[in-house]
């Protein structure tokens, strides 16, 4: 089955400088930092911000991403950051999520609008019986700048809950990295339920949060804002990127046999040309598969309670010895010592 042709790429200019890139900019510029130093490699100028008409890629942004981090050079940038960045100035989609009349309606919007409220990061939401996640995911090869992407992401979603709920909501946050210097930063901005070195970056919250409903909401505001930010993304022809598109293709056909060739055959294009666009976004095939396969390996430990030889049945692994080194190449750990350094 072919996969829809309508992506963003790296290099793909849809993002509107005048809405997320300027909140970083205003970031900067509040702490004195000089505009031409702060735009130099983005290949902006000030004034075609202030214009309200520039649209960027995501490689430009992170670029002023990667020049405010070391010009602002300050342990609170991301977080400050993101206190900035929802529900955010950015037309409908902004209108929409300022309007949703729960946690549900404001997460599955999100998600839903990623290229316009989260177009580096993209967030994913899952929900079992006791819990709510939400996961991130690298969109257009984030690379260094993906620690900074995801602070700020994770706090402009506990800051934006917290201020549309009216109250403060429990969550906890899960970062794959290993716990930086500026400890205090995380929990001044994300609570204390902070841990590192778990594998997935996700917040997590218990799942009666879900549809408490939320004071501030119109509903009739919020429809029409939502019927308004969809037709903004069929007018930009997409809703994901590249590397979206490829997960859940990956995730929906993981229990088959995938190679290179045959997913390059399901996204109309030649092998080499999606090697080379995976190339692009820092990345290659085979870290993108077992990307995915670690993350449904341990949904499926901690979630269902799987064994292991139940888990490398499901992977189509016919060994579970093999199974096992797959394992541990992709988290660094076995099974067994793993699931007791995550714990319950």
């Amino acid at each position: 089955m072919a996969v829809k042709t309508t992506w963003y790429e790296c290099d793909s200019r849809f993002i509107a400088a005048h809405y997320q890139p300027a909140a970083l900019l205003d970031l900067a510029l509040g702490r004195d930092v000089d505009s031409h130093r702060l735009l130099r490699g983005t290949g902006l100028f000030h004034d075609d911000i202030l214009a309200g008409q520039v649209r960027i890629s995501p490689r430009q942004f992170l670029q002023l991403i990667d020049n405010a981090q070391r010009l602002l050079a300050a342990d609170d940038s991301s977080f400050l950051f993101g206190q900035r960045l929802l529900p955010g100035h950015y037309g409908a989609a902004s209108h929409a999520l300022r309007h949703a009349a729960s946690l549900h309606q404001a997460l599955t919007l999100l998600v839903e609008q990623r290229a316009l409220l989260s177009p580096l990061l993209a967030p994913r939401l899952l929900v079992d019986e006791h819990n709510v996640y939400l996961y991130w995911l690298d969109s257009c090869g984030g690379g260094e700048q993906r620690r900074f992407l995801l602070e700020a992401s994770m706090t402009a979603v506990y800051a934006s809950s917290r201020w549309l709920a009216g109250e403060k909501l429990p969550w906890q946050c899960s970062f794959s990295h290993a716990q930086p210097r500026y400890i205090e930063q995380y929990w001044v901005n994300l609570g204390e339920q902070v841990q590192f070195e778990r594998q997935v970056d996700m917040m997590s919250i218990p799942r009666h949060y879900l549809h408490q409903p939320w004071p501030m909401a119109s509903a009739t505001v919020g429809q029409v804002a939502q019927q308004q930010s969809q037709r903004q993304l069929d007018e930009l022809g997409f809703d994901a990127s590249l590397l979206d598109r490829l997960y859940d293709h990956l995730q929906a056909h993981i229990r088959q046999p995938l190679n290179l060739e045959q997913v390059a055959q399901a996204f109309a294009m030649s092998p080499a040309t999606l090697k080379r666009k995976l190339h692009k976004h820092g990345t290659h095939f085979q870290e993108q598969l077992d990307l995915v396969r670690k993350h449904v390996a341990l949904y499926l430990y901690q979630a269902k309670g799987y064994s292991n030889e139940d888990v490398a049945a499901y992977l189509q692994f016919h060994d579970t010895t093999n199974f096992r080194r797959s394992f541990k190449r992709w988290t660094g750990f076995a099974p067994s010592a793993l699931l007791q350094l995550l714990g319950p």
